[in-house]
């Protein structure tokens, strides 16, 4: 289990570290009802991702009982890899100041400040089902969980800690409004400006560090598979 969870690291950290989750937290924040729009956007967020957890358990089944020795191995050598290229171009495109697909519409973030607590649920939900980039890197956790081939309940956990890793950086925000409103207003609105102007330069580092790193460990990864 502890060999999986050092696998699952350089994924929980690539996964968390992307700004626009805790702008949007600290905006929705920033208003009437604000905890509770902001603590629906995280449901809907985690909601997604467990309803992934499931969909792609069975897609890591059925790879296991066609090809037992390497199925599991290969999808998440070559997840890794796809993940890689794709942190890559979105390093490039940040750095070109060109537009990320990911991203959301146009006009999108001005609105959010007024949604509702059953829109901001919709929101979280939407933000990742419409990423690309998000289910591969929910596919490529489960890989890692799979190919460790531990039992069940210590899957469930490890992937449990997974998605509650790619929301520390906007359960702490919640947990400092929940606890103290008034003493962290000031805080927390400092810091979703300096996020809000350092969006692009931490896009750009982020992408690239990890990008890397899954390349060179999907690279690996199928290189170890194909040697004799």
């Amino acid at each position: 289990m502890n060999e999986a969870l050092v696998g699952l690291l350089p994924l929980m950290i690539g996964a968390a570290a992307v700004p626009l989750y805790p702008i949007i937290v600290l905006l929705l924040l920033q208003g009437q009802g604000g905890l509770g729009r902001a603590s629906a956007f995280v449901a809907g967020n985690v909601s997604v991702r467990l309803l992934q957890g499931l969909l792609f358990l069975f897609i890591f089944g059925v790879a296991e009982e066609a090809y037992p020795s390497t199925g599991p191995s290969l999808i998440t050598s070559t997840l890794l890899l796809v993940i890689g290229i794709m942190l890559l171009v979105t390093g490039y495109k940040k750095w070109r100041k060109e537009e990320d697909p990911d991203a959301p519409p146009p006009g999108w973030m001005e609105g959010i400040s007024g949604l509702s607590m059953f829109k901001a649920f919709g929101a979280g939900a939407l933000i990742i089902v419409i990423g690309v980039k998000h289910w591969v890197f929910t596919l490529a956790a489960i890989g890692v969980i799979e190919t460790a081939g531990l039992d069940n309940w210590s899957s469930t956990i490890l992937y449990l800690l997974f998605i509650l890793a790619t929301q520390v950086l906007v359960l702490a925000p919640l947990l400092a409004f929940a606890l103290a409103p008034g003493a962290s207003a000031k805080p927390l609105a400092a810091i979703h400006g300096w996020l809000d102007q350092n969006n692009r330069v931490i896009m750009i580092a982020v992408s690239v560090i990890f990008g890397l790193l899954f390349f060179y460990n999907g690279v690996t990864g199928l290189m170890t598979l194909r040697a004799p």
